[in-house]
């Protein structure tokens, strides 16, 4: 049973590895931080995570600002807006849209660059990539194995998806993991990990209506020692571990609905 979590550590690891960028000691208001280049031109988007939370810097020459969007009761004060329209003066370009987030702010900062360097090139095709984390808990009657009694165990799943909104918004692919639970009455388990393929062929930024494709699945079950009577004869299936990977194509219909930001 410990193959699933296992596979989830090499997952992340890799994820982690391959967004790895080298970092550069900054010094901004007195202070030192050390920064990861995101978007380099005439205008270069700095960041990393400080304190647990993304923090975002504009550097324009040698002059670097923090991208800050403080709360207070009144709600968010967006002073990130008021620096972007500083270094970007003389320029027509629209802030008002941009959010502190990666995805929004490279696609401002590629714009800006690109008006004002006709040979700025972005970075790589796929190198607008962003991602969704989601976890969704539930029962299910494990319809898909011998469950004569109809019984109803809890379920896990936790979906991380990739995609890019910029060169690819109506395509995706999701990791998942999904994990049911035995219960008194009905001594089965599974872990399951697979690997997805989404088309969004409804996609606004609200609402999308997609089919998800599974291309592979790597399943482990935990399950006991079953008899079943049949005309007569009796059947008898081993418990245990059984592990089974599947390359077969699987189709489902899914939707994703928004709530509030985020």
């Amino acid at each position: 049973m410990k193959m699933p979590y296992i596979l989830l550590c090499v997952l992340f690891l890799c994820i982690a590895n391959a967004s790895a960028q080298n970092t550069q000691t900054y010094t901004v208001d007195g202070v030192s931080y050390e920064l990861k280049t995101e978007v380099e031109g005439p205008l270069t988007l700095l960041w990393n995570t400080i304190d647990k939370q993304y923090r975002f810097f504009a550097k324009k020459g040698a002059v670097i600002k923090p991208l800050l969007n403080t709360k207070t009761e009144a709600g968010y004060q967006e002073e990130y807006k008021a620096i972007l329209r500083e270094l970007t003066q003389g320029t027509p370009m629209d802030v008002e849209k941009v959010n502190l987030d990666f995805g929004s702010l490279r696609r401002f900062f590629n714009t800006y660059n690109k008006q004002q360097d006709p040979d700025y090139t972005p970075k790589a095709f796929l190198s607008n990539l962003e991602y969704r984390i989601g976890v969704l808990g539930g029962i299910t009657n494990n319809i898909f194995t011998d469950n004569p009694n109809n019984e109803s165990t809890p379920q896990v799943d936790v979906e991380f998806e990739v995609y890019d909104p910029e060169n690819l918004p109506l395509h995706a692919l999701v990791f998942q993991y999904k994990q049911t639970f035995s219960s008194d009455d009905f001594d089965f388990s599974l872990s399951q990990f697979s690997i997805n393929y989404r088309f969004k062929f409804i996609n606004t930024k609200a609402f999308s209506l997609y089919v998800n494709n599974k291309l592979a699945t790597l399943t482990i079950s935990q399950s006991p020692e079953s008899v079943r009577e049949e005309n007569g004869e009796t059947f008898i299936r081993e418990g245990g571990t059984n592990t089974s990977f599947e390359g077969a194509l699987i189709f489902g219909l899914g939707a994703d609905i928004k709530l509030g930001k985020g």
